[in-house]
């Protein structure tokens, strides 16, 4: 760290702008939103006149709280890319609230009628559900405390449902539910979500959110690695003040959303967003052509034993491995969405793995797995097999997968499994003998595979060998022989 280095103290980033008048809330504030959403808001706004301001609430940590408020809110966005870095200044976060500390200050906030929007970066997890069935996962503890405890709720669902039955009793018109997470037709998750949530607390209050409300589906694009602390350093040495709350980004971005809102909202469009009727083949073909080869790249990456997806990529065989699956057995299940090209998009996805300025660590993408395949692998790989092929690269990401969950990497050294399944996933491994027996015993885990994938005898075999392979050969092997 800087005092510790003996390098002078440098002065804490303060808000030189007043603060805009509060008009969305946001649950989330990881370094993902800070990169991204909270951009875009700041890239349109006026803070001395505008009424989009954003107050963020964590509905764990006081983490993003406690770098943010001492400065006022205000952080640094850090771009990087191959021509080098640039900085800004982002305004648009104006209070942060920690649910756990006060609910009743997050449902107060909510409910006042000058919020327009509730948008939400979670993480898969943080929806509660099983990613197999796409329903409220009713054992879940903080799910069945909030329906008993609507007043003081735990979850962002049972905030939601909460601060909407307080506006439906004022007489006050429902805020926009803006899903900007990694999941298809996000909107519409969020929807059936809200709406079992609220069926259970009172069918009337389901029934006026289902007539009143709005839940626009987004599309979300950005590559954000998780801060570090030289880069804490490195922007004190630059800048010559010290922001705890700086995020890091590449370039690109892009955020297509649906045009679909109660009231008002930000010109985001005015700083390149997509406003279109549609998401679906837009979604689709981001969580498939990105996010299944990212999530492959960082199973198959670790095991291989690389640190960052651009090491990842930089083996050839891993890079040929991306190309494959995009072209063999990704694209020909994707629609074309309305003005992409889906060769040029997946090229330009090569560029920016190979982006050495941006550390993003194989470890943290690999987090959660077992609510991202779903999305990311598993849909691909039922339109594969319902049009007759196999997907071989899908099937050794999808044992790499298996392979990380049972906690030992290819040195035997323990590797420290984030996912909300973890320990069911470690017992399924280690509870078989051998790696077809794994398989198996992970196949039967219906919160993340369906019955049509686990009764097809050809993928079971497929993942089977691929898993063999990395247990006996190595992930470098395996990927190499695949791409011969």
């Amino acid at each position: 760290m800087l005092m510790e280095a003996g390098l002078p103290a440098n002065p804490r980033l303060t808000r030189t702008l007043p603060a805009a008048k509060a008009g969305i809330v946001h649950f989330g504030p990881g370094a993902f939103f800070r990169a991204f959403g909270a951009i875009y808001t700041n890239d349109v706004m006026d803070p001395a006149t505008d009424k989009w301001g954003i107050v963020a609430v964590s509905l764990k940590s006081p983490t993003a709280r406690d770098q943010l408020m001492p400065q006022g809110g205000t952080y640094t966005a850090i771009e990087r890319g191959p021509d080098g870095e640039k900085t800004q200044k982002i305004n648009s976060i104006v209070d942060v609230l920690v649910a756990p500390e006060d609910p009743q200050a997050v449902l107060a906030q909510m409910a006042d009628p000058a919020i327009e929007i509730v948008s939400l970066t979670i993480t898969e997890k943080g929806y509660c559900y099983a990613p197999a069935t796409k329903r409220l996962d009713q054992t879940n503890a903080d799910i069945q405390h909030d329906i008993s405890n609507l007043d003081a709720p735990r979850t962002a669902i049972g905030f939601i449902v909460s601060a909407l039955n307080q506006r439906r009793q004022a007489g006050q018109k429902p805020f926009t539910l803006l899903s900007c997470d990694n999941l298809p037709s996000n909107g519409q998750l969020l929807r059936n979500l809200t709406l079992e949530f609220a069926k259970l607390v009172d069918p009337a209050l389901a029934q006026w959110i289902s007539t009143h409300a709005a839940f626009p589906s987004t599309m979300v694009d950005r590559i954000t690695p998780a801060t570090t602390q030289a880069d804490i350093d490195r922007l004190a040495e630059t800048e010559n003040y010290v922001d705890l709350g700086c995020v890091v980004h590449e370039p690109f971005r892009q955020w297509v959303i649906e045009d679909n809102f109660v009231g008002a909202r930000p010109n985001w469009e005015e700083a390149g967003a997509q406003i279109v009727a549609n998401v679906d083949a837009h979604e689709l073909m981001k969580l498939r052509c990105l996010n299944g080869t990212h999530s492959s790249l960082a199973y198959l990456g670790y095991l291989a034993g690389y640190e960052l997806i651009s090491e990842t990529v930089a083996d050839p065989s891993f890079a040929k491995l991306c190309h494959q699956m995009w072209q063999q057995e990704i694209t020909p299940t994707l629609p074309t969405p309305e003005g992409e090209d889906l060769p040029a998009y997946c090229q330009a996805l090569m560029e920016r793995y190979e982006n050495k300025a941006i550390k993003h660590r194989t470890w943290q993408i690999a987090m959660d797995g077992s609510q991202k395949l779903p999305q990311r692998l598993l849909g691909t790989v039922h339109d594969c097999l319902q049009m007759g092929h196999v997907p071989k690269g899908l099937s050794l990401a999808i044992a790499g997968w298996m392979r990380f969950v049972g906690g030992v990497d290819e040195k035997g050294q323990l590797i420290e499994v984030r996912d909300p399944m973890a320990a069911q996933l470690k017992h399924a491994y280690d509870a078989a003998n051998n790696p077809a027996e794994k398989v198996l015993s992970l196949l039967a885990i219906h919160q993340i595979f369906e019955p049509q994938l686990t009764e097809n005898q050809q993928f079971v075999s497929a993942v089977q060998a691929a898993l063999s392979g990395l247990i006996h050969k190595g992930a470098r092997q395996m990927v190499a022989e695949l791409t011969q």
